[in-house]
């Protein structure tokens, strides 16, 4: 299969405080976390949703998708436009630094003829989600700051695979957050 990963980093981080992305996390910017977990997944091509101002420098093997809107729905449909010809795409949060690595490759079996499969733990649905590409026409009807969640509810093929780490639920919304997570197992 030929897949895509979509790194969505296009918020303001407006809970945050600004800048949320390039806070420091373990050490490194927190969007480095989501990036790696992107390049580990099996994956030909990595596209990254940013701020038209982003420094795309730093990240020299994603192809770079600048967009000036803050809305989710917006910055998921720039990057499934980006990913047009694969046979589906990863959406990667760029605040979720803890997903495991190994999720994505589970994710890819079992995409079959499934719209999309998700990791579930402890019965949520958690990220990152692998979009088939008979789903990315539908993601055209996403409006405003909503993803891609609400989509998917409604529908009776999305797969999901059990995920024992919690990895897969946790984001960075306040500055608090880092402290937080900062010893938290996984990734």
């Amino acid at each position: 299969m030929n897949l895509a990963a979509v790194v969505l980093a296009a918020g303001a981080g407006s809970r945050f405080g600004g800048d949320k992305l390039m806070a420091r996390f373990r050490g490194e910017p927190l969007l480095a976390h989501a990036m790696r977990a992107a390049q580990a997944a099996p994956v030909t091509r990595i596209i990254l949703v940013c701020p038209p101002a982003f420094d795309a420098a730093i990240w020299p093997d994603a192809e770079i998708v600048p967009i000036a809107s803050e809305a989710l729905s917006a910055s998921i449909k720039a990057g499934i436009a980006a990913a047009e010809g694969t046979d589906g795409a990863f959406i990667f949060l760029g605040d979720m630094p803890l997903v495991p690595h190994s999720i994505a490759a589970e994710l890819a079996a079992r995409l079959e003829r499934n719209f999309a499969v998700m990791p579930r733990w402890q019965g949520k649905p958690g990220h990152p989600v692998l979009l088939a590409a008979r789903a990315f026409p539908e993601i055209e009807s996403l409006t405003g700051d909503e993803g891609a969640g609400k989509l998917l509810k409604a529908r009776k093929d999305v797969a999901f695979v059990e995920c024992a780490d919690e990895g897969v639920m946790l984001d960075i919304d306040r500055a608090e957050d880092i402290a937080r997570l900062e010893n938290f197992g996984g990734a």
